[in-house]
């Protein structure tokens, strides 16, 4: 399956809605009031793409009840949006769609991170399992704060205490999670490991020492010693996290630049939903955009809610 800017469902309201309705709807259209899947009929006229189920009496759309409801963007434009943003891979900023779609930056901004909440994974389940391996290391965002030396002037501080901690987890050949925290205490690592990696699985990380005592709990627990330039023994390496980090940190530095660290935690679900739909998992950008436009069922965000 392919798709181009040119496709008929980027440029055409009633194409991108038929295109839409065939992946809302894949066994046939619902009442999403209801439920009611037989008594529905299309109302017609003026009113293409309603339909007005018999049984609760209402109206409704293939748009009614996702993050595309009630917006007054034409469809089109919003599968143009999440095709872009599918198909970009370190993403694209909410300038380049102002520019690019012509709808008001403010629009752009609410539909990026509506196209977000479409993408994150609302069920979650462990990663690894029984033999697999997952890589587990933490990064940081932002600048350290300031202290001056004499001498010296104004300079950052050492260390990350500071900054912005995510917690990363790669399955190998498979998923990844980023995952916010506040700090990166004992009781914060055992907890984002128990919630997100099977028991059975191989972790592999660094030798920092929150991973100690916590790594006994897993099949087995590998490391590598950065320290004396050890980055691969074997399959032991923690080298898929390291360049997920990297692919990360481009699009938050260089497409980003500014995110707001109440936003922070959807940017890092937009980046686990690109790699784990990744072209080495066979998706290519149009199956990628297909899958997070089904995304957008059963998920709302209001404006107040995006902006925190």
């Amino acid at each position: 399956m392919t798709a181009v800017l040119s496709d008929p469902i980027f440029t055409n309201e009633e194409a991108a809605r038929v295109h839409f309705e065939e992946l809302r709807w894949p066994n046939g259209r619902y009442c999403p009031h209801c439920g009611e899947a037989e008594k529905t009929s299309p109302i017609g006229g003026k009113e293409v793409g309603r339909f007005y189920c018999l049984s609760c009496k209402k109206k409704f759309s293939a748009t009614v009840g996702t993050v595309y409801e009630r917006s007054h963007i034409p469809l089109h434009k919003w599968l143009a949006a999440t095709h872009l943003m599918c198909a970009s891979k370190k993403g694209i900023s909410a300038h380049q769609l102002h520019r690019m779609l012509g709808i008001t930056y403010k629009s752009a901004w609410f539909m990026c991170h509506r196209i977000r909440e479409a993408m994150t994974d609302s069920n979650p389940t462990p990663m690894g399992g029984n033999g697999q391996i997952v890589e587990v290391d933490e990064t940081f965002l932002g600048q350290p704060d300031q202290v001056y030396e004499n001498n010296g002037g104004w300079k950052g501080k050492r260390g990350y205490h500071t900054k912005i901690k995510v917690m990363g987890l790669v399955e190998r050949n498979g998923r990844s999670r980023l995952i916010k925290v506040n700090d990166l205490h004992v009781g914060t690592i055992a907890k984002v490991l128990a919630e997100n990696v099977d028991p059975n699985s191989r972790l592999q990380t660094d030798q920092a020492k929150h991973y100690k005592n916590h790594g006994k709990k897993f099949a087995k627990h590998e490391t590598v010693n950065h320290s004396k330039k050890e980055y691969a023994r074997g399959d032991v390496t923690t080298n898929s996290i390291e360049g997920y980090f990297g692919l990360f940190k481009r699009g938050m530095v260089g497409v980003y630049q500014h995110c707001g660290e109440q936003h922070l935690q959807r940017y890092l679900n937009e980046f686990d939903f690109r790699y784990g739909n990744r072209s080495a998992l066979g998706f290519d950008d149009a199956a990628r955009a297909a899958e997070a436009i089904k995304g957008v069922a059963g998920k709302r965000l209001t404006y107040r809610q995006a902006n925190g």
